[in-house]
């Protein structure tokens, strides 16, 4: 039996009455909306005006005693357990012919492993560069899109959350103006795109060297426009950054800007679909260069401090994200991507080189048709520069040991079984296997545990 009166004991103990305290209030809630609505979805279905939609997420994580000779400010810890609860409601209403408006209040509460620390291919997309012991509320979404049909087939559309159901063009232009995440729209998988239902990591989730415009939360102000035409579709869009690096604030005005493009390719192979992405993006705001904060540490004396060399400049990056159906209940996922290497790390994670590969395979040959298993292989690495200002002394936005003088890549192995135990509910078990956390061979390797309770109508 764990000794209770040990003071992180204790406190573990109180976050997770907290967090069973949250969870449950969280569900009373979410079967109360269930009920209204239940009330309101024949009105929805018939008129495709209006919508209610909800979720509740509560996720916990733990790491095994791994072997750890020293640490630094941004070090994974071993032995440690922290977890994540958020409800959310999606409230969508059909302003005029092809235009909808959707809102997400939004309630969160915990943190993630030492704070989201250690590991640059972060082991919960649940978590959030923002903690808080106590439930807080916020809207990480506001938009309206507007859907204009050129042609080509009509097409089904199932009513979910921050979609109304009805139909739509295959051929169309749709426009999306507000504040939402920028991997809403760009960098999208099927197979490994949401840490509510499917992969956990940061690295899965999305390419990891993909810096995407952000705030702490991971979501920005700004426009996209995409365009469908046959197996064709282009996007564009520019969004807002943050006022400095990895900042809970954005800088409005698009004085601190990201423009992404991506251009998309669907196709069949032996009749099972699927599709190819090029995505791009181009970064202008206030960045440090990491070979410049080195210098400047070892002609004075100081320690390094990457802000003294931010000025206006650029960041860019590219990948390559394949999303394809091997059989009716097998898929396949991989990403390929590739960023600056010289310039502090803007939004996202300290990934410049990242590869990823994966296969979810849905239970209906187990008769658990609602029951899917993940598997993915993620391979991070960093350029000789961004080492050379890791093992000075130097922090980025999730990791920094205080050194780095056997810098290796970051390796991840994760994989998952998502059991449906009703239609609405779901229950997952996760398991990483991580080598050289933070891209330090003399840390870990660790095994990270998780167990995720989703819920959603």
């Amino acid at each position: 039996m764990a000794d209770t009166s040990h003071p992180r004991t204790e406190r573990n103990l109180r976050r997770c009455v907290r967090a069973m305290y949250v969870a449950a209030t969280c569900s009373m809630a979410a079967v109360g909306l269930l009920f209204l609505h239940a009330s309101c979805v024949q009105a929805a279905d018939e008129s495709d005006s209006f919508a209610i939609h909800g979720q509740m997420t509560y996720t916990v994580q733990a790491t095994d005693g791994f072997h750890a000779p020293y640490s630094g400010p941004s070090s994974l810890s071993p032995a440690r357990n922290d977890e994540t609860v958020d409800a959310t409601l999606f409230l969508g209403a059909k302003l005029w012919q092809g235009a909808e408006f959707w809102i997400n209040p939004e309630i969160d509460q915990g943190f993630g492993l030492d704070n989201t620390l250690g590991v640059a291919g972060f082991p919960s997309g649940e978590a959030y560069k923002v903690g808080a012991y106590h439930p807080y509320f916020r809207l990480p979404r506001v938009f309206v899109r507007q859907t204009i049909d050129e042609g080509g087939e009509q097409e089904s559309i199932a009513g979910v959350a921050n979609q109304l159901g009805g139909s739509r063009n295959a051929d169309r232009w749709v426009f999306t103006v507000g504040k939402f995440s920028v991997v809403d729209i760009f960098d999208n998988n099927q197979y490994a795109h949401d840490p509510r239902n499917d992969f956990l990591n940061w690295a899965a989730i999305d390419t990891g060297s993909f810096d995407y415009a952000a705030d702490a939360w991971g979501y920005t102000v700004g426009a996209a426009a995409e365009r469908y035409q046959g197996a064709w579709t282009v996007r564009a869009g520019v969004f807002d950054g943050s006022n400095v690096p990895n900042s809970a604030h954005l800088e409005p005005g698009l004085h601190e800007l990201q423009v992404d493009l991506e251009l998309e390719h669907r196709h069949e192979i032996l009749e099972h679909p699927g599709k190819v992405m090029l995505t791009a993006y181009e970064t202008r705001a206030r960045l440090g260069l990491l070979d410049e904060a080195v210098e400047i540490a070892q002609a004075t004396g100081d320690p390094v401090d990457i802000a003294a060399t931010r000025r206006l400049r650029d960041r860019f990056g590219a990948d390559v994200n394949l999303e394809q159906e091997l059989a009716n209940d097998l898929g396949m996922f991989a990403r390929v991507g590739k960023s600056t290497g010289n310039v502090e790390v803007y939004e996202f994670t300290d990934i410049d080189r990242s590869v990823s590969v994966g296969l979810s395979l849905k239970g209906s040959h187990w008769t658990r048709a609602d029951d899917t298993v993940g598997l993915a292989v993620i391979d991070n690495g960093i350029s000789a520069a961004r080492e050379q200002y890791l093992n000075a002394g130097g922090l980025g936005i999730v990791v920094g040991d205080g050194r780095l003088p056997h810098p290796g890549a970051e390796q991840i192995l994760e994989t998952y079984y998502n059991l449906g135990l009703l239609s609405q509910l779901h229950l997952t078990f996760d398991y990483q296997f991580v080598k050289n956390p933070g891209y330090n061979t003399d840390r870990g390797p660790v095994s990270i545990f998780a167990i995720r309770v989703h819920a959603q109508f």
